[in-house]
């Protein structure tokens, strides 16, 4: 029997194999990605998930998930209501403590919700730990500009390509973001994207995952960008980005 046969044998999980259409869910939702690459939409932006990496969903946030090739698996479980994230959606990463317990997870294959319940508690744990912002960013509070701010942190896309989607100009944006966050809309979506590097470094992540998930080109920009914004040496970013992190969050 070939492999990807296999998939279809416990028709229920099927959709762990083969990824679903458009849908949200009403509780907090981890999808966390086995093997393979996964190619979702969320709020319709695009998002690649690599083996070992996750993305973290608050309640109600539509998404889709296919893979690229047929080696792709995922698992999604519900989390317990006081774990979100502190926007629609936080891109992890790969988090090795998050690894071992949905490594377990598999192993151990819990059916009941006693046997459940302590995985689950274990992925909550790991992610309140990485859900606290270590650089502060408040949200606009106008409802374009906070949508706005929100597919800002995920997406690629342009200041003008995001107001042109909402029918705004960028200088109202602008004006928005300067107004409700204190800070213009280019050092907002930068601090934002570093809140995702940060929690991933401190996580234990690698630094070149971290890169990729703030949106730099290069783990140089990633660590000059850290670097301004917390007054830490380039060098010793470099040296150590976890322990330079933690010692001047704790300061």
């Amino acid at each position: 029997m070939r492999v990807a046969a296999l998939r279809t044998v416990v028709p229920e999980h099927a959709i762990r194999f083969f990824g679903h259409d458009t849908h949200a869910h009403d509780e907090p939702h981890l999808v966390y990605v086995v093997t393979g690459t996964a190619h979702m939409v969320v709020d319709d932006e695009p998002v690649v998930l690599r083996a070992e990496e996750a993305v973290w969903l608050a309640p109600r946030v539509p998404h889709a998930l296919r893979f690229a090739d047929q080696d792709g698996m995922a698992l999604g479980p519900m989390l317990a209501d006081d774990i979100v994230p502190t926007g629609r959606r936080r891109l992890l990463g790969r988090l090795p403590a998050l690894v071992t317990v949905m490594t377990t997870v598999l192993v151990a294959a819990p059916s009941t919700e006693d046997q459940i319940a302590p995985f689950r508690t274990a992925v909550g744990d790991i992610l309140r730990r990485v859900g606290r912002e270590y650089f502060p960013v408040t949200l606009p509070i106008h409802d374009v500009a906070r949508a706005i701010a929100e597919e800002s942190v995920l997406g690629t896309s342009t200041l003008g390509e995001l107001a042109g989607r909402h029918f705004m100009s960028e200088r109202q944006v602008q004006r928005l973001f300067v107004e409700e966050t204190g800070m213009p809309f280019a050092r907002w979506r930068s601090r934002a994207r570093l809140n995702a590097a940060a929690a991933h470094i401190l996580g234990g992540g690698r630094i070149a995952t971290a890169t990729r998930l703030s949106g730099y080109a290069t783990r140089a920009g990633l660590l000059r960008a850290l670097s301004r914004e917390t007054g830490a040496p380039v060098a010793e970013l470099a040296a150590d980005p976890a322990a330079a992190l933690a010692e001047r969050r704790d300061a």
